[in-house]
């Protein structure tokens, strides 16, 4: 540290009017950003930008800041416990006060983010970088940041890529992403037509005959196939290099779904080149067709611009314990039901049995059709008891598959909530960048 008392170990914080002392060494590195921007400080002026006053003498600085806040926020970042809020404190002002010294919201504990959102939602309160003491300002990066230009480009190159409403450059590129799903789709529906198929085999009998070229790019449905698959890897590729933690950017379920659905295209490719003259054999063969098909995996690609998907996706991984228990419920029910079914319409009387219900495997989709109320009317009792039980089986269903889907529902409507709001910050740094 350039700036202070000359000789001293140590630095005073005084937050509200409690003091607490700091070594120079645990300063440079401190967790919160804005306590480690003192660091660099190099003079008066320096320092006045980061806290509220600073005594030359005692060599403290002071920061007209909730001190309770600050010491559940300093017991967390030296590893003494989990960031929760403080009691009889609103969360919003609790919020306001991390995001001043420096952390976010997803440094609190699960339920307190949830008891945030909630709130948020009541008071439709949005932080945005724009406001005074919100992250992506000054007091947001770390140590060091001036010098460091590069790591500035690729988080602005991060954000464009991973979050489509953060700038006018990400809306545009999320909207070309989109516009690519959708003819990409469009194409694959269209070349299962007859027409398009009979209109297919003609062009490669044409292609076949002259030995022109081999591979899916000489018709114009392989054309744009090629097109819309260079794009998603390009795409692909910059995200990669230009994520913070490659380890973790291979973890993620997008990115998992992106990767399915690139690498069955080259796979075709390398088959088709590979197997040369015998390559309509080839595109008959089963494998072809299958590897052809997992381009739907595109559609799930529209989950990175639309809140709805992405909602579905956040609740079904917070709400997996509710989704197997609603699978235990249907698993038991069955395999009650279609016990008590093939024994009352198969069992009891051999001679005027009900063929459909011969065993209980065959029993079971009966039982799940009728406990889901879609009843396609391809099998059904034909006995008294067995009328009976299907009214009971029916009733059963709704009453079993009803019982978790509250918790479903909150939870979606939780991570709508969340999401939006998420959004919209997003949006009003977008209108202000756009109004600049």
């Amino acid at each position: 540290m350039t700036f202070g008392r000359s000789g001293a170990a140590s630095v005073v914080l005084n937050v509200g009017g409690a003091r607490y002392s700091l070594s120079r060494e645990l300063l440079k590195d401190f967790p919160l950003r804005r306590v480690s921007r003192l660091h660099g400080c190099r003079s008066e002026r320096d320092v006045l930008e980061v806290c509220d006053d600073y005594d030359h003498e005692r060599n403290e600085y002071f920061f007209d800041r909730h001190s309770e806040a600050f010491g559940f926020i300093l017991l967390y970042v030296r590893g003494h416990g989990k960031l929760r809020f403080a009691p009889r404190m609103c969360e919003l002002s609790f919020y306001n006060e991390m995001i001043y010294w420096g952390l976010e919201g997803a440094h609190l504990e699960y339920c307190c983010q949830r008891r945030l959102d909630d709130r948020m939602s009541d008071t439709y309160t949005f932080y945005t970088a724009e406001e005074p003491g919100a992250l992506g300002r000054d007091e947001a990066r770390p140590a060091g940041a001036e010098a460091a230009p590069s790591r500035r480009w690729l988080e602005r190159m991060r954000r464009t890529f991973e979050e489509p409403t953060s700038s006018l450059a990400a809306q545009i590129l999320a909207s070309v992403s989109v516009v690519f799903v959708i003819v990409s789709m469009v194409v694959l529906c269209a070349s299962t037509l007859p027409d398009w198929r009979a209109a297919a085999a003609d062009n490669r009998s044409l292609d076949d005959r002259s030995r022109y070229s081999v591979g899916p790019g000489r018709e114009p449905s392989g054309i744009i196939e090629a097109i819309c698959i260079g794009w998603f890897t390009a795409e692909c590729i910059v995200r990669f290099i230009v994520s913070k933690n490659k380890c973790e950017f291979v973890k993620r379920p997008l990115n998992i779904i992106d990767l399915l659905a690139i690498t069955p295209y080259y796979i075709s490719v390398l088959m088709t080149v590979f197997t040369g003259e015998n390559s309509q054999l080839q595109r008959a063969g089963v494998t072809l067709r299958v590897l052809r098909m997992m381009r739907i995996f595109w559609v799930i690609k529209l989950a990175r611009h639309f809140i709805g998907l992405q909602t579905l996706g956040l609740t079904l991984k917070r709400c997996y314990r509710e989704m197997v228990m609603l699978l235990v419920f249907i698993c038991v029910a069955m395999a009650i039901f279609s016990a008590l079914s093939q024994l009352l319409e198969h069992g009891l009387d051999l001679e005027t049995s009900n063929k459909d219900f011969a065993s209980i495997p065959a029993a079971c989709w009966w039982v799940i059709i009728s406990m889901t109320t879609v009843g396609y009317g391809d099998m059904y009792p034909i006995t008294v008891p067995g009328r009976i039980l299907g009214g009971v089986c029916v009733v059963s269903g709704i009453v079993l598959l009803a019982l978790p889907i509250t918790f479903i529902y909150h939870s979606f409507v939780q991570c709508y909530h969340e999401l939006k709001f998420r959004s919209a910050r997003y949006s009003r740094s977008l209108s202000a960048e756009f109004l600049n």
